[in-house]
């Protein structure tokens, strides 16, 4: 069927009109042979009551009319595996739309599982939480802060000077015009008093 065929019946969800002619069985039949004018007249049948149906499964109106076209295009093309002793041309295509509205509500539970899936593995695997780290990094300032307090002032000092502002050893005895060594026996005093306080407080 070319897409000129395609397009000349009225769109989807219309209300069928009253026709006579052909039974719809009938116009399958012809459908299978390639008759494009039988599957006008089929498509006109059937395009309310399977729309109606699919409509009623997935509730999305532009989707609803999507699986409704893919309906009758599929009836289109496997036209020949239909044989009256099966059933009337009604329910087969029902059967299809209730099939495929169906899948469509499957494939969107599984894209939506998939997609949750992957944000909840994607958070997992991140190394850190920017805003948990942020909390973290601000609580341990915090606490640093509260332990620096209990250190002599000579200590803390000289803990600020070589470990917050870069100074080296020979630096931090220039500025407060203490011996070298002086300095690091505070250093080393205090980044052990600093390490203990901050245990605690863990």
């Amino acid at each position: 069927m070319d897409e000129s065929a395609r397009r000349r019946p009225r769109a989807v969800g219309t209300p069928p009109q009253p026709v006579e002619g052909p039974t719809p069985e009938e116009l399958l039949v012809e459908v299978a042979k390639g008759d494009e004018r039988a599957f006008e007249q089929l498509y006109d049948r059937l395009a309310g009551p399977v729309f109606g149906l699919v409509r009623r499964i997935l509730r999305d109106p532009a989707q609803s009319e999507e699986v409704a076209q893919e309906v009758l295009v599929e009836l289109w093309r496997t036209a020949t595996r239909y044989s009256p002793e099966r059933g009337s041309a009604m329910n087969w295509a029902m059967t299809l739309a209730h099939r495929r509205a169906v899948d469509r509500v499957r494939s969107a539970r599984a894209s939506t599982d998939r997609e949750e899936k992957a944000t909840f593995e994607a958070s997992r695997n991140r190394p850190f939480d920017e805003v948990s780290e942020s909390v973290h990094a601000r609580w341990e300032r915090q606490q640093v802060r509260k332990c620096l307090s209990h250190l002599t002032e000579l200590q803390r000092e000289s803990v600020v000077l070589a470990y917050y502002q870069g100074y080296t050893y020979r630096e931090v005895a220039d500025v407060l015009s203490t011996p070298q060594g002086t300095v690091k026996t505070r250093l080393r005093d205090g980044l052990i008093r600093l390490r203990d306080c901050l245990g605690v407080m863990a």
